[in-house]
């Protein structure tokens, strides 16, 4: 299976997405790509905390009953595992695995 790329998120929202968290405190994070694989679309952030990690942020996106753009975290290791790996190859497709 592979991916499509999407921009629904980009075009409702542009580059950046501001997040809050559970104390209400806002963080803004750069979208660095979305798409589609399988059933689900999956959006990949980065904060400039997660940057000077080296660290990126994946969700899954999903719509509320009016139809707003949600990001929910990956709860599964599986789907998070293989959604990682695919941003890697998106971004990194000329690094083999050692």
């Amino acid at each position: 299976m592979s991916t499509i790329p999407s921009d629904v998120l980009r075009k409702a929202y542009g580059d950046d997405i501001i997040l809050f968290d559970e104390q209400n405190e806002s963080t803004v994070y750069h979208l660095l790509k979305e798409f589609v694989y399988g059933d689900h679309t999956y959006a990949v952030l980065q904060s400039d905390e997660l940057k000077k990690e080296d660290e990126v942020a994946v969700f899954r996106v999903t719509t509320d009953a009016e139809g707003q753009y949600e990001l929910e975290t990956i709860e599964d290791d599986d789907e998070w595992e293989t959604v990682s790996e695919l941003y890697d190859e998106m971004a990194f497709p000329d690094q083999d695995d050692l």
